[in-house]
């Protein structure tokens, strides 16, 4: 392939799909001689409120497939070989599920079949492009509202009224119930069992980021079910913990081959909280305010693979890229969990961001920096919107830089 310089997408032929999904890659041997063995090139495809796909709820369902593919040819272009996809953006489905409805953002209207199945269809054209499908699921999020009135009368949150709580003008279940946490097990692992994915995929959100004079009210499932805590923290901590466990358990029952990921906030804790935490003085921190404790899910093994959100640029005095991506490669080393680094990319060349994301070539100094630390094994960009435009060349320059032939994901 030419060395890509502009932001054009090339399509990929059927045939030459299949020959990448099962043919020797371009280049692979030669690369992998000069030290670019395997590594995971990956971009996450939002679909909550249609951020990256589709580009509005209501498109004909060829025109909707037809852009999707677009994205996965986008993804070959630019010499990566996953993409990360949101299937269960608000206790919905992109997949015909028989727990939770058809999601708004595709048709425009919840419960609502649009024709054709997106994740059946991306795990079929990812994997003939030689692509790796990693299935992203967000457990709680029920919607981006406060109305249960809008739901569908069917949904399980106007089923199950009780498992809901309102925050911050948003609906989430509420982790705190064994109940809830055993469906959205099902709900999301029934795409495992249908579909031959490469990943079960979580983002950050877990007990809703904090707002400020908003309380998160499960006072009745703490009375119930917090026994034995020193605290409610304590407790909403094990709830989470009990989320991840039993997933990545279940997962390894239902299909081995399937691996289990979780992308968390950049910041575990700061290390003026605790002396185990990153010198960071991030105003979020996952163990604290999300109930995240992100770092003993790797250190337990409980996951396969993390991609901490390092969303600053080198020498953002808060939170660090060049402070961070060494503190999370102690934190994996000697685990066996993979480290990819979650990046930015949609700060690159946005006017409203500080200096250093105006420079083309920020982006291309973190995969240096990267390289630097051999527990780092790939990295991941957000979103593919800003893959496609690449608005400032920055993601030319990776390409351009650190990525001269395709390579495949590690395992």
């Amino acid at each position: 392939m030419g060395r890509i310089t502009g932001i054009t997408r090339r399509s990929v032929t059927a045939a030459a799909a299949g020959a990448l999904a099962t043919a020797a890659w371009p280049g692979e041997a030669a690369a992998e001689g000069r030290g670019h063995g395997r590594e995971f090139r990956g971009m996450w495809l939002a679909t909550v409120a249609n951020r990256d796909w589709p580009a509005r709820p209501g498109l004909p369902a060829a025109e909707q497939r037809a852009s999707l593919l677009a994205f996965l040819d986008t993804a070959v272009e630019r010499r990566l070989n996953a993409v990360v996809f949101q299937v269960r953006p608000t206790a919905d489905a992109l997949w015909p599920s028989p727990y939770e409805p058809w999601s708004e953002w595709l048709t425009g209207t919840q419960g609502q079949d649009p024709g054709w199945d997106p994740l059946g269809t991306a795990v079929r054209e990812a994997h003939r492009r030689g692509l790796e499908l990693h299935a992203w699921f967000n457990p709680y999020r029920v919607a981006n509202h406060a109305d249960p009135g809008r739901l569908l009368p069917t949904h399980p949150a106007r089923v199950h009224p009780e498992w809901v709580v309102g925050y911050g003008g948003k609906l989430y279940y509420n982790p705190g119930l064994p109940e809830v946490r055993r469906f959205v097990q099902d709900a999301m692992l029934h795409a495992v069992a249908r579909y031959d994915i490469d990943a079960v995929h979580w983002d950050d959100y877990f007990y809703p980021y904090p707002v400020a004079g908003q309380v998160f009210d499960d006072d009745a499932a703490y009375a119930r079910h917090g026994a034995g805590f020193p605290d409610r923290a304590a407790w909403r901590r094990n709830n989470i913990d009990l989320l991840v466990r039993e997933t990545a358990a279940r997962i390894k029952r239902l299909r081995r081959g399937v691996r289990f990921g979780i992308s968390p906030f950049g910041v575990w804790r700061n290390r003026a909280t605790d002396p185990l935490g990153s010198d960071t003085r991030a105003g979020v921190q996952t163990y604290d305010d999300l109930y995240a404790d992100t770092r003993r899910w790797v250190r337990e093994g409980w996951i396969d693979y993390v991609v901490p959100q390092v969303y600053w640029n080198i020498g953002f005095a808060a939170a660090d890229y060049a402070t961070l991506v060494p503190w999370w490669a102690e934190v994996v080393r000697g685990t066996g969990v993979g480290l990819f680094i979650g990046e930015a990319l949609y700060k690159a060349g946005d006017p409203a961001q500080p200096a250093p994301w105006q420079d083309p070539a920020e982006l291309s100094r973190h995969l240096t920096l990267c390289a630097g630390y051999p527990q780092v094994r790939g990295n991941v960009y957000f979103s593919a919107k800003e893959v496609a435009a690449d608005r400032n060349g920055a993601m030319a320059r990776v390409v351009a830089d650190h990525y001269p032939s395709r390579v495949r994901p590690p395992r």
